[in-house]
């Protein structure tokens, strides 16, 4: 069982929101939820509107975590996933589908926010225990508030995506070179 792909159910999730953003959000109907469980159809095709509104809350449980650990806040990162933990049960179960061999599966039980959520947190709380709290980070591209999961060998990843990255680092070569610039000229 690949308990990374738990994890990043919790970052999916998360990143359907951007606070800076809110306009943008992309989970706002049973068609959005659809598309957010696009590669679980076991899921999505019975998914309700009681499931949307549970995820949406759901959401803003998951960025709390992230915004905690963000901030090294490793007490209280745990302290939410433990509570999590306790609403959402783990029932592991042995299933095949989609044509894939037998592999467990993190539960079988509940509505689909359930389910989603089981993984999602179960994902969080292994990753937290095996790589860390501080793995678990808040991109630090401005005004991006996207979160992501940092499973680099060297604890390196500060952004959420690629595109992120490369916007941070041609703003900050921008900035040295207009220190350069003006640094030249005497000011």
């Amino acid at each position: 069982m690949d308990l990374a792909s738990y994890a990043e159910l919790a970052v999916r999730l998360v990143n359907t929101l951007d606070p800076g953003r809110p306009a943008d959000d992309r989970l706002t109907d049973l068609a959005a939820l659809r598309e957010l469980l696009h590669d679980r159809p076991h899921m999505g095709d019975i998914a309700t509107r009681q499931d949307l509104d549970g995820l949406r809350l759901l959401r803003e449980e998951l960025r709390e975590i992230f915004l905690r650990a963000a901030r090294g806040d490793a007490e209280g990162t745990v302290a939410l996933l433990n509570a999590l933990l306790v609403r959402y049960p783990v029932q592991p179960q042995i299933t095949g589908h989609d044509g894939k061999p037998w592999h467990l599966h993190l539960t079988e039980s509940g509505t689909v926010a359930d389910k989603y959520a089981a993984g999602c947190v179960m994902g969080l709380a292994v990753l937290v225990t095996e790589l860390g709290v501080d793995r678990l980070g808040l991109c630090q591209a401005t005004p991006c508030g996207l979160v992501y999961l940092d499973t680099s060998s060297n604890r390196s990843r500060r952004y959420c995506s690629e595109r992120c990255a490369s916007r941070a680092n041609v703003a900050a070569y921008r900035a040295r070179r207009r220190e350069t610039v003006l640094g030249g000229n005497g000011r």
